[in-house]
C-alpha cells in the first residue's frame, strides 16, 4: 500500500466511517457559541469593572467596589482559566445539575471580563484630561462627560485589542472539555479513542483552529485600518 491509499484509508476510518466527521462539526458549534457567549459576557463584565475602577480613579468615590474589583482582577488574572473552569464545574456547581455549555460560558466570561476590564480602562485613561475637563464645563456631569465624550473615544481605541481577546479566547476553549464539554478539541479526542490514530483528527482539530485564528486575524487587521483613516 502506497501513501497515497494510505492517507485514504486513515481519511475514511477518522473521518467518514460512522459519520465520524460530525463529532468535529458538532464540537465546532459548541466552540463558537461558547466563545461568542463568553465574550458577550466578558464585554459587559469588564466594562462595568473599567467603569468603577476608573471612577475611583478620577473622582474618589466607589472605593469599596473599586476594592471588590481589584480582589477580582487578581484573583482571575493569577490563576489559570482551567482550574477556575473545574471549580466552578465540580464545587460551585457541584450540588446541582447545570449544562454544560452554560458552565464554561460563565467560566470563561468571568476570565474573559478580568482582561476585557483592562483594555476597557486603558483605554479610558488613554484619553486625555482636558477632556473631562471640557465636558465639565460644557455643564456635563461626570456620568454624561462619560457617555458622550469619553466612551466613544475609548472605544475606538479598545476595539482592535478586544478583537484580539476574543481571538484568545476561541482558543482558550480547547480545555473546555476538562469538564467533558464536547467541544471542538474534545470532538478530534472522541475521534481518536474510537480510532487509535490520533495523527489525523488532532491535525484537523489543529487546522481548523488555524483557519479560524486566520480569518478573524484578517478581520481585525482591516478593521484597525479603517479606524486608522477614520481618525485622520
Amino acid at each position: 500500500m502506497n501513501w497515497w491509499e494510505q492517507f485514504q484509508a486513515d481519511f475514511y476510518l477518522n473521518f467518514v466511517k460512522d459519520d465520524r466527521w460530525l463529532y468535529l462539526t458538532r464540537g465546532l458549534k459548541v466552540t463558537l457559541v461558547v466563545t461568542v457567549c463568553s465574550a458577550l459576557m466578558g464585554i459587559i463584565l469588564g466594562f462595568l469593572v473599567a467603569i468603577v475602577r476608573s471612577t475611583c480613579e478620577n473622582t474618589g468615590r466607589l472605593k469599596i467596589l473599586n476594592a471588590v474589583c481589584k480582589l477580582y482582577l487578581t484573583i482571575i488574572r493569577g490563576t489559570p482559566v482551567v482550574v477556575q473552569l473545574l471549580i466552578i464545574y465540580f464545587i460551585i456547581f457541584g450540588s446541582v445539575r447545570v449544562d454544560k455549555t452554560l458552565t464554561a460560558i460563565i467560566a470563561f466570561g468571568i476570565n474573559s471580563g478580568a482582561y476585557q476590564a483592562e483594555i476597557f480602562r486603558s483605554g479610558i485613561q488613554s484619553i486625555p484630561r482636558g477632556q473631562f475637563e471640557a465636558g465639565r464645563s460644557l455643564g456635563f456631569t461626570y456620568g454624561q462627560t462619560m457617555l458622550h465624550i469619553i466612551m466613544p473615544q475609548a472605544f475606538r481605541v479598545c476595539v482592535p485589542t478586544l478583537c484580539n481577546e476574543f481571538i484568545t479566547l476561541l482558543k482558550e476553549t480547547s480545555v473546555a472539555g476538562y469538564i467533558a464539554l464536547e467541544d471542538l478539541t474534545k470532538g478530534g479526542d472522541i475521534i481518536r479513542s474510537r480510532t487509535y490514530s490520533a495523527f489525523m483528527p488532532l491535525i484537523a482539530v489543529a487546522l481548523i483552529y488555524l483557519i479560524m485564528v486566520m480569518i478573524l486575524t484578517r478581520l481585525v487587521s482591516l478593521l484597525e485600518r479603517r479606524l486608522a483613516r477614520g481618525t485622520r
